[in-house]
């Protein structure tokens, strides 16, 4: 008897995918990079108890798409960490997969040549290479969550994860986040319901049991003992901001009254820029007055940075294609982020 006319009816084709040890022993984890991801952990964790009075930045290319202009990238915010180390953890943000509201490029995991032949083995090596290279540098990574199965195989490169807007309220991402060894921004719905976040935080604080994969790409029961560094990522909603300080007294009472530690990140990008890229640093420079003027609950920022500002539609002929802008979301430039973050390093000295 077969089942092929009742299950699977509509799955053109099965293609192995390596595992992840097979993997990690392809790319190995080196111990320079190891050490990165420790302490950035480490220093994202103090940050978060209040051991640390330094504000964590999440800074990078809305999606990587070519390693060669994100490297760049990695070095040049290098660079600028040893200027403005006193006062922020600057993290890269290397995002690989982008959801898509219908259609469109999924991200540099499932199509790395950008060309809809869905490599996604040669995705998931040229991604696990990309973050062991930046790591290498002594910058510590940040990434969206959004496969659940995509950690076992970069989980050990990443210092802090994002679960998007259209995930947070997904049970199989608050059961994932549970088990991440890192520090997770939930951010509050599309429409801009912070509640959504708070309840992420709570379910991903417990203990979980569900089907997954370990190391071998063997189908299991994953059982986690819960994640106690959840915390809420502002990033507007419904086209409208909600990084003032109204908006976070009214997010430090929600955290309050479901009995959770007030730690918020903005998100600079998104309904709170108006999705306009050039508004980012508007949004920045408010979240530092705040911290000016004794917010305590603010302890981290996102921004969508690249080389090159804005972004641009992936041409047929990729060699076309404008060196170190986004093909997402679009971006500030280099010098944008870097006065920005100047001159948040300045006022940052300066607080109480």
């Amino acid at each position: 008897m077969t089942t092929a006319d009742i299950e699977n009816s509509n799955v053109s084709s099965f293609a192995r995918m390596p595992t992840p040890v097979e993997m990690h022993r392809k790319v190995p984890l080196t111990a320079s990079a190891r050490d990165t991801v420790m302490k950035g952990r480490d220093a994202l964790r103090d940050i978060i108890d209040r051991k640390d009075k330094r504000l964590f930045v999440v800074v990078g290319p809305c999606s990587i798409h070519d390693p060669v202009a994100g490297l760049d990238y990695a070095r040049r915010l290098k660079a600028l960490q040893e200027k403005v180390g006193e006062t922020m953890l600057l993290v890269m943000r290397v995002y690989f997969e982008k959801p898509r509201t219908t259609t469109g490029w999924k991200g540099y995991i499932n199509d790395p040549d950008m060309d809809d032949s869905f490599r996604v083995d040669q995705g998931m090596e040229k991604a696990r290479q990309f973050l062991i290279d930046v790591c290498e540098l002594g910058l510590p990574t940040a990434t969206e969550a959004l496969d659940p199965i995509s950690p076992q195989y970069l989980g050990d490169l990443i210092a802090w994860t994002a679960i998007g807007a259209r995930t947070t309220e997904s049970q199989t991402h608050r059961e994932m986040s549970s088990g991440l060894s890192t520090p997770v921004g939930f951010k509050n719905g599309t429409d801009g319901d912070i509640s959504i976040a708070v309840n992420a935080i709570l379910s991903s604080a417990h203990p979980h049991s569900f089907l997954g994969i370990n190391g071998e790409g063997t189908v299991s029961i994953v059982r986690t003992s819960g994640n106690a560094y959840g915390h809420v990522v502002l990033r507007g909603g419904d086209g409208r901001p909600n990084y003032d300080s109204v908006s976070v007294a009214i997010a430090e009472q929600a955290l309050a009254k479901a009995g959770l530690p007030a730690n918020l990140v903005v998100d600079c990008s998104h309904a709170n820029s108006y999705k306009k890229p050039e508004l980012q640093p508007l949004v920045m420079s408010d979240v530092i007055q705040q911290i000016r003027h004794g917010n305590k609950s603010l302890v981290g920022v996102m921004i969508e940075s690249n080389i090159v500002g804005g972004n641009q539609k992936i041409p047929a002929d990729l060699t076309q294609l404008k060196y170190g802008c986004s093909v997402t979301d679009g971006c500030i430039d280099w010098e944008a982020t870097e006065t920005m973050l100047l001159a948040a390093h300045a006022e940052l000295l300066q607080r109480p």
